[in-house]
């Protein structure tokens, strides 16, 4: 192994040019922690925020990125072997400590989900993240039972697309959201049973499909439309807040008996690696192999190409998951 890497490294917040390739240190496990050979990583919308400096945790300088996917090459403790397949996420990575934006990172081994597939990595890279956020906000958050129905509001983010498709595989009848109506196929393609075009009031859309309004619903857009989302939602069902698309993150002056209709429960998901069981990993990963579900990668990019990657993230135009792939 060299004794460099390379990396993108921020020194400060700012826009996309603060994202800088240099050789940087390869750096060392300790025990208790797993080196991990970097072969993709996914984008973030929290990196995006943390770039920009609008993130509540984090330190410059660093190097950024919540995720990675690779195999491990040391882990001093013997947690794994190396060789074996891995994807690893949150916990303060690319935030507390420098992340997955480069060739070789160490992290936890408690952050550390072993798999095994032969899927390409630019599949594979799109996966941690938004998997975990999507099993846990059904597993945490709303968690409904097969037969019951589901709302994914922001349903062509990665996340609603990974939620329409989970939802499905559970068991769930699920109606995901989109503003554009020239893309009600890709969220039908996802796995949603109904696409609603968002005009602002798909409240009423929703309880046209049913009366009593659905019994959870996932938001991935923001305080903006919240309230309505709510409206969405039967008695007894819950919202769960889990993205911010919109990057409306707080309402002022919140008072409750405006918001929240009689009955309807309000709650909130934001996950850890151990939000994602290995055994959840490898049963989406396995089902992925064999047909049964889709990864929404939309573009792929090289590590040079970082820069442009954050401004299409920045300018919504990536169209599902973005990877870079090294």
């Amino acid at each position: 192994m060299t004794a460099t890497m390379r990396a993108v490294v921020v020194d400060g917040p700012g826009g996309p040019e603060v994202l800088q390739v240099r050789d940087v240190p390869v750096p060392r496990a300790e025990p208790g922690q797993v080196l991990i050979r970097v072969h993709a990583f996914g984008l973030n919308r929290s990196e995006l925020h943390f770039r920009r400096g609008q993130a509540s945790s984090g330190s410059f300088p660093r190097i950024p990125g919540i995720e990675a996917a690779g195999v491990v090459e040391d882990a001093p403790g013997g947690e794994l072997a190396p060789g074996t397949q891995v994807m690893a996420l949150m916990g303060g990575m690319g935030r507390a400590f420098d992340g997955g934006y480069a060739e070789h990172v160490v992290v936890p081994a408690a952050q550390v989900i072993p798999f095994s597939s032969e899927l390409p990595w630019a599949v594979l890279g799109a996966i941690p993240e938004m998997l975990q956020t999507a099993h846990g906000s059904l597993a945490v958050g709303v968690r409904p039972t097969a037969g019951q129905t589901l709302l994914v509001r922001g349903g062509t983010s990665s996340v609603g697309l990974a939620l329409a498709t989970l939802g499905r595989l559970r068991g769930l009848t699920v109606l995901s959201t989109t503003r554009s109506p020239e893309r009600r196929g890709l969220l039908e393609g996802a796995g949603a049973h109904h696409a609603l075009v968002d005009d602002g009031d798909v409240a009423s859309q929703v309880r046209e499909i049913v009366p009593g309004g659905v019994d959870g619903a996932v938001e991935l857009i923001g305080v903006n439309v919240l309230c309505d989302t709510l409206r969405a939602v039967r008695s007894g069902g819950t919202v769960c807040f889990t993205g911010m698309l919109s990057d409306e993150w707080t309402i002022p002056e919140f008072y409750p008996l405006d918001w929240l209709p009689n009955g309807v429960r309000l709650t909130a998901y934001s996950g850890e690696a151990a939000d994602l069981p290995a055994p959840v990993l490898q049963d989406f990963l396995d089902d992925v192999a064999r047909g049964r579900a889709s990864v929404p990668v939309g573009r792929v990019y090289r590590l040079d190409e970082i820069v442009q990657a954050h401004r299409d993230m920045e300018a919504g135009v990536v169209g599902g998951k973005g990877v870079v792939v090294l």
